[in-house]
């Protein structure tokens, strides 16, 4: 228990235990004074009296009291609630924004990769074209250059002896 309750239960155990042993001066009778009018009776049974009324109504009240706190503390926790999932779901779309962004620079770079790809391709098929046609255009050189080397070191019967 907490101090205060403590203290209200030894405060209430310390007036009853009073009251028990100075009852027959509770009941003893008065003549108390209303202002307009006198009436005999008990003071300390009337004292006694407006201190439990009192005692019930602060029991009243703090139950009201806590209730009313109970019920804003679920209020406040339903709120709460609501706001998580209302926060998770933006995050969840932020993250499903995020993957069709991710997944859209992907596709992007794979098309550019695969454009790049296709044009390296195209520019090696016209290098090894280019290639092919020098080298056939220098083995053809290189056969005329061969063929007239043999036409001057082999002997022709046909041609005449002044062009030997």
């Amino acid at each position: 228990m907490r101090i205060r309750s403590l203290l209200l239960i030894l405060i209430i155990t310390l007036i009853a235990a009073f009251t028990v042993l100075n009852w027959n001066v509770f009941l003893a009778n008065t003549t108390l004074s209303f202002g307009v009018t006198s009436l005999d009776a008990p003071l300390g049974l009337i004292m006694l009296a407006l201190l439990v009324f009192m005692v019930a109504y602060c029991l009243v009240y703090v139950l009201y009291l806590q209730s009313n706190v109970l019920i804003d503390t679920r209020r406040s926790a339903k709120e709460l609630q609501t706001q998580r999932e209302l926060a998770d779901k933006a995050e969840a779309s932020r993250l499903t924004e995020l993957r069709g962004f991710v997944e859209a620079g992907l596709k992007q770079g794979a098309e550019q990769n695969k454009a790049a790809q296709q044009a390296l391709i195209a520019r090696l098929d016209a290098l090894e074209t280019a290639l092919r046609g020098s080298v056939e255009q220098s083995g053809n050189s290189l056969s005329a250059y061969i063929g007239e080397l043999e036409d001057r070191l082999t002997p022709d019967k046909d041609k005449p002896a002044a062009l030997r």
